[in-house]
């Protein structure tokens, strides 16, 4: 199966989605299963994994309807509070749901320190004891912080969204590969192939833009903890669908099949449990 591994939908808000900017007009729109279905099909996509744009338990609603109207979407990773102090009661709630397959927070907007917090922690814990999936959005400057959450949870699946997004327009690399290496010498966890065009320079990048970020993840996770995801449809912001798969299946066109699979597939398969 070729899986990606990150997209989202929506009905766009002008007032829930003031992240949306005006210089990112081109997703001040909605995006729905049925803009992403001929998509997909061009591009010989088999499914996706549908990730929480919205942190509200209506956003987690809202994708677990469209996954069970549309065959194709495998899995959600939903939004929760993870800080509440009724988690475990909301996660049971939840569990109703077959499809959901881990949770996110968009810890990339909060102060650093967010990730030591005692209730956000009970949080993953209640996580792990339901083998659910963690995706961690982050910057550069909170992967020491990520770091230490995992070395407290080494049961706990977490997957690093968006390569951590390292900030490829000013060319930084330092900050970003030394937390990287720390962080994938935990060999639990795993990252994805997604959100590299949006943190590079929109109308100036090429593939070669993309090089060395993709030499150092693949040099530390290997091929069997990385897994594509395209994004859609903020990457749009930056490249088409089509422009951006292209950047990674051009990459890893020098590895064997069965570690180009891994990769397009067979790990998010396996990280989210499909």
């Amino acid at each position: 199966m070729t899986l990606d591994s990150h997209q989202h939908f929506w009905h766009y808000d002008p007032i829930r989605d003031s992240w949306i900017n005006e210089k990112m007009k081109v997703l001040k729109r909605d995006f729905l299963p049925k803009d992403l279905s001929p998509i997909s099909t061009e591009n010989k996509i088999d499914g996706c994994i549908a990730v929480q744009a919205d942190q509200s338990e209506a956003e987690t609603n809202f994708l677990v309807q469209l996954a069970l109207e549309n065959q194709f979407i495998k899995g959600v990773v939903g939004w929760i509070d993870l800080r509440a102090k009724n988690i475990s009661e909301r996660l049971d709630y939840f569990s109703q749901h077959k499809i959901i397959k881990g949770y996110r927070h968009i810890v990339q907007a909060e102060d650093l320190g967010f990730m030591t917090q005692a209730l956000f922690q009970n949080g993953i814990a209640q996580l792990e004891k339901r083998g659910l999936a963690y995706d961690i959005l982050i910057y550069p400057h909170q992967l020491q912080e990520a770091f230490e959450l995992v070395k407290k949870f080494p049961k706990q699946k977490f997957v690093v969204d968006h390569l951590a997004k390292p900030v490829i327009k000013e060319n930084e690399f330092a900050q970003w590969s030394k937390g990287i290496a720390q962080l994938s010498s935990r060999e639990d966890i795993y990252c994805k192939l997604s959100g590299f065009t949006t943190e590079a320079d929109w109308k100036s990048w090429t593939k070669d833009t993309f090089t060395r970020y993709f030499d150092f993840a693949l040099e530390h996770f290997g091929t069997k903890r990385l897994m594509y995801g395209s994004d859609w449809p903020v990457c749009l912001v930056a490249a088409s669908y089509t422009e951006q798969l292209n950047v990674v299946t051009d990459y890893i066109s020098r590895l064997s099949l069965a570690e180009k699979q891994q990769i397009m597939g067979g790990n998010a398969v396996e990280f989210y449990n499909i």
